[in-house]
């Protein structure tokens, strides 16, 4: 009691940002799934990920704000370490969303068909990176992957910056949320 936990425990660097969430549920505004840092008692940095809800009174009157709070600093780590792994994946590894953009293009793929992240990310996979003649079969796979339904050596072309048409080997399987 009598603290400040914005300016006494979050990183100055996202004390307004925090202070926003706090405001914005005062003003019955709910803010659901932010993430900052936290500094412990101990000094240590830890990620939060926070809900912040209005808390009113019998009447409805606003009479401060309940944050609940979770701490996702070993989840965020382990994403960061899935990431580094997948990107240093001695195998071309790409993914693409529910709408076939691409969302993962590994360091792999970028030697092996030419281009960069920045050019490939966003983009439709199939429209923009298979062959006509294969773009069904390819959307059909992807699209069963997104039901659960995994797809193992499919074989297909792709084409390099370079116009050069290659084979690969293309294993879909479903990436889900964690939840």
């Amino acid at each position: 009691m009598g603290h400040s936990l914005v300016k006494e425990f979050i990183t100055e660097d996202y004390q307004a940002s925090v202070q926003a969430v706090l405001d914005k549920a005062l003003d019955g505004v709910e803010t659901a799934n932010f993430e900052f840092p936290l500094i412990t008692k101990a000094g240590a940095r830890i990620e939060v990920l926070l809900n912040a809800t209005t808390r009113r009174n019998e009447h409805g009157k606003v009479i401060g704000v309940v944050g609940i709070g979770q701490d996702i600093t070993a989840r965020l780590a382990q994403e960061r370490e899935y990431s580094k792994l997948i990107d240093n994946a001695n195998a071309p590894i790409f993914g693409v969303d529910t709408q076939g953009r691409v969302n993962v293009w590994n360091q792999c793929a970028m030697k092996l068909v030419g281009f960069p992240i920045d050019e490939v990310m966003g983009k439709n996979l199939v429209q923009e990176f298979i062959t006509k003649e294969y773009r069904a079969a390819v959307k059909t796979v992807l699209d069963e992957a997104m039901t659960g339904n995994e797809t193992a050596n499919f074989e297909f072309p792709l084409i390099t910056k370079h116009g050069i048409r290659i084979e690969v080997l293309l294993n879909a399987t479903t990436r889900r949320d964690e939840q």
